[in-house]
């Protein structure tokens, strides 16, 4: 995907359109999460510090992150994806391998695939995305990167070689500063350098110094690898300024707990254990999790579970995050609902919830202690 978050903003927000929007968070404390194609000339990118951000882009509009939204759109995403081959491998909310061989047949060539898939995301997400076509997926990683923005870009099998050739080393997967360093002192300054290299010399000079010489000759047999089933669901915030005091962490808390609830509806999970995260001002962390006594996706009931974990914690100092993930996760689709108790109701007002949250948003209807939230509306 092209500048997700941003790019998310600015399809929720028309005018935003067309003007150098940056993600992110507390003007003194927060990192860039993404910044738009409008003030990328700037010099602003991802992972920034928002002052430096801030300081080369004085006309940047900064919009603070709304994860239920880019989460909402990556699960539209990754149905496309699915929806031509189960072998969707992702690296992140926005960025995904996919092995097309086996689809060919039914769905045609592969930049035929790739054409299809960004036109239904542009169509059913209202987003922009680019797409990388190789055959190895170090190639196809750094052909998305050109593509973009909004652009597809195919290197042939018998190209692969000349394609990653001119690239820097600090392109190829496994180079860090360090190793950098060490291969520029060698004389080795692009990739094409690594590849015309001795192997066993290179070996001798370099950790892991054969597996770059395989890398840089367009050598990457690696498989792409389907997802594997979440093993938790969590929600965590930083604050813009640090909390003193159990009482004003609580509606933090409440708010990722019921955060956390809906998101296991959505995904038909049930968690068993819940954990709460706090990172002191120092930022020392500390996390606690405990047992339930019956698999729940209900936000209030997790919330009951970290205030305990919270209280019995007694946190001292100023907090500057916290946290709630729900583990252990098992199938939640298609219980029976329970015949008596709370647990019916507060089955039957989650779903009533669920029902009004996808019609006009999250945060429509809320809890009394959150009511100073503004509603992520979608």
């Amino acid at each position: 995907m092209d500048a997700f978050y941003a790019s998310v903003e600015q399809r929720d927000h028309p005018e935003l359109r067309g003007k150098p929007v940056i993600v992110g968070g507390h003007a003194r404390r927060g990192v860039v999460l993404a910044a738009s194609y409008e003030v990328r000339p700037l010099g602003v990118h991802s992972a920034m510090p928002m002052a430096m951000a801030l300081r080369k882009a004085p006309c940047a509009i900064v919009v603070p992150p709304r994860m239920d939204a880019y989460e909402a759109a990556s699960e539209q995403i990754f149905a496309i994806l699915a929806s031509v081959t189960p072998l969707v491998e992702p690296l992140s909310l926005d960025e995904a391998f996919l092995d097309v061989a086996a689809s060919i047949r039914l769905f045609g060539s592969p930049v035929h695939i790739a054409t299809k898939l960004r036109a239904r995301i542009a169509s059913e997400v209202g987003l922009p995305a680019s797409a990388g076509i190789a055959a190895v997926k170090f190639a196809a990683k750094i052909a998305s990167d050109l593509a973009k923005p909004n652009g597809q870009k195919e290197v042939p099998a018998t190209q692969t070689r000349a394609f990653i050739a001119p690239l820097p080393v600090a392109k190829l997967w496994g180079v860090g500063k360090k190793t950098e360093a060490i291969l520029k002192d060698l004389g080795l300054h692009c990739v094409g350098d690594l590849a015309d290299a001795d192997p066993d010399w290179l070996g001798r000079h370099v950790s892991g110094g054969r597996d770059l010489w395989e890398l840089a000759r367009g050598i990457d047999p690696r498989p792409v690898i389907p997802d594997r089933e979440a093993k938790s669901i969590g929600a965590e915030d930083t604050f813009d300024e640090d909390l003193s005091g159990v009482e004003a962490m609580l509606p933090h808390l409440h708010a990722q707990a019921l955060r956390v609830g809906r998101r296991l509806r959505c995904a038909e999970r049930r968690a068993t254990v819940v954990q709460l995260k706090v990172k002191l001002a120092d930022f020392t962390l500390r996390t606690r999790q405990t047992t339930l006594a019956d698999p729940t996706d209900d936000g209030q009931a997790i919330y009951q579970a970290v205030c305990g974990l919270l209280r019995a914690e007694k946190i001292v100092g100023k907090v500057r995050l916290t946290g709630v993930s729900a583990q252990a996760l098992a199938g939640g689709g298609g219980q029976q609902l329970p015949l008596f108790g709370s647990d019916r109701r507060a089955t039957k007002l989650n779903s009533a919830l669920d029902r009004i949250a996808d019609k006009f948003g999250d945060g429509i209807v809320t809890t009394a202690d959150l009511t100073n939230s503004p509603p992520r509306r979608r």
